[in-house]
């Protein structure tokens, strides 16, 4: 593309060299609309102005910073620019995401129920700590490689993914209750502990003691599990069961999490979803993605810090005053 870049930054190609990028292209899965498209991809992702190569993540960070500070540019990044190439991305997703669709509209292809099982306890862990909601998703990750050390870590993974949920759900403490300890290493005592406190239902306190004892006995039957090292011996069905055991675990624990949540006129800041905030404050997901992070730095969010957060102003913090109890 280069060799055909033209003073004004446009690309024009011959109908060959078209050929030649739209091949290669489709081997990557990716599809242009002629060369009016590649030209434009390649003016966005050759300009430092526009964001350059960096992630839509950065690029869409830079849009919110300048507009928070309210210039046209930070001597690197021009505002209109990167706004360009965000509505180059958004038109280029749509545009794949249709393709998709029609591919296999009829095709007979469902999403598989573990689909929407993963999907739903993503999001949920996602909500109370970005970080666990990464391990998790590395896990799954790691179990698909053809690699056994990856399968392993997998494992190591899980282990540490059920200790930091312990410090998220029910933190380490001294006291003993019911003859069961609560230290910092025992995560299975207080991940059970955790589920018998968030049950509060007396018709269902039979029944889910019961849960509860075989959800422990299961944490600790596979405890070993979780902490064999990346050299020992792990089949990848091992891993693969362990893994696919968390979700449905983690399904179970966060739905006794949402019952445990105090009913009020208005949500918590501390409980509040990522939706919740989209529709309550009327604010794009990034953003409401920054007020999480911030609540989990926080250890829970005050007004003063929401209005700190990237992408809230004042309009938006009055509005979050009104709706969201603090």
């Amino acid at each position: 593309i280069d060799e055909n870049l033209k003073d004004d930054g446009t690309v024009e190609l011959t109908e060959e060299k078209l050929k030649d990028v739209s091949e290669s292209a489709k081997e990557l899965d990716i599809y242009f609309n002629g060369s009016n498209d590649i030209s434009e991809l390649y003016s966005h992702k050759s300009s430092a102005s526009a964001g350059g190569l960096n992630s839509v993540v950065f690029i869409e960070q830079v849009s919110e910073n300048l507009l928070k500070q309210k210039v046209g540019n930070d001597r690197t990044h021009y505002l209109n620019n990167i706004n360009s190439h965000l509505s180059y991305i958004n038109k280029h997703c749509h545009s794949y995401i249709s393709y998709l669709i029609n591919k296999v509209k009829y095709s007979g292809t469902t999403k598989s129920s573990f689909d929407l099982l993963k999907e739903s306890v993503d999001d949920k862990i996602f909500e109370i700590d970005p970080e666990l909601a990464e391990q998790l998703m590395l896990a799954f990750k790691a179990i698909s490689s053809n690699s056994k050390e990856e399968w392993s870590q997998a494992l190591t993974t899980c282990r540490r993914l059920l200790e930091s949920l312990a410090d998220s759900l029910y933190p380490a403490h001294d006291e003993t209750i019911d003859k069961r300890t609560f230290k910092q290493n025992q995560y299975v005592n207080r991940l059970w502990q955790f589920m018998h406190e968030a049950i509060q239902s007396d018709t269902n306190k039979t029944l889910a003691k019961a849960h509860v004892d075989y959800l422990g006995s299961w944490l600790e039957r596979n405890n070993k599990a979780t902490n064999k090292g990346v050299h020992d011996e792990v089949t990848q069905l091992e891993a693969t069961k362990f893994v696919f055991h968390i979700y449905l675990m983690l399904a179970d624990l966060l739905e006794y999490l949402d019952e445990s949540v105090v009913t009020n006129t208005k949500p918590h800041i501390k409980k509040v979803t990522i939706d919740e905030l989209k529709a309550l404050l009327n604010i794009n997901r990034n953003i409401a993605k920054n007020i999480i992070k911030a609540r989990v730095k926080n250890g829970g969010l005050t007004s003063k810090q929401l209005g700190e957060v990237s992408g809230i102003g004042n309009k938006t913090l009055e509005k979050a005053k009104e709706l969201i109890e603090f």
